[in-house]
This record gives C-alpha cells, sequence and structure tokens, in this order.
C-alpha cells in the first residue's frame, strides 16, 4: 500500500502554459450565442410595442373620460 502511495505522489504532473492553451466555443457556440441574442431583441421589440399599445390606450381611455365628463357639464 505504502509503495502505490510512492508512486502515486511521486509521478510527475506535464505543466501546461496557459499562454499556448486556445480555448473557443466553436461554431455550436457561436450559433447558440446569436440565438439568445436574436430572441433577447426579439423579445425586447415584442415588449416594446406592448407597452406602447397599452400607453395609447390609456390616453385615449382618459381622452374619452374628459370628453364625456365635459360633456355631461354643458
Amino acid at each position: 500500500m505504502m509503495n502505490l502511495v510512492a508512486l502515486i505522489a511521486a509521478t510527475p504532473t506535464p505543466e501546461v502554459d496557459p499562454a499556448e492553451t486556445w480555448y473557443s466555443p466553436g461554431t455550436v457556440g457561436f450559433l447558440l450565442t446569436f440565438f439568445v441574442a436574436g430572441s433577447a431583441l426579439l423579445l425586447i421589440l415584442d415588449m416594446v410595442r406592448r407597452v406602447r399599445r397599452v400607453r395609447y390606450r390609456a390616453e385615449i381611455q382618459e381622452k374619452l373620460a374628459a370628453e364625456q365628463q365635459s360633456k355631461e357639464t354643458d
């Protein structure tokens, strides 16, 4: 048992220079990032459209209510 521990401890580990390694997400990573960015853009545009529609509806309802109120007071 002692010899096994000595062999494992004595085995040198190869040193890897981080400057020589190259990490890349590849084509799949690029496509996934592109898909996520495109989806986020579409969701943002859709949300802006919906918020604008709700705001316009509220403005029209306020104008109609003010018009109705002015007709009632006349």
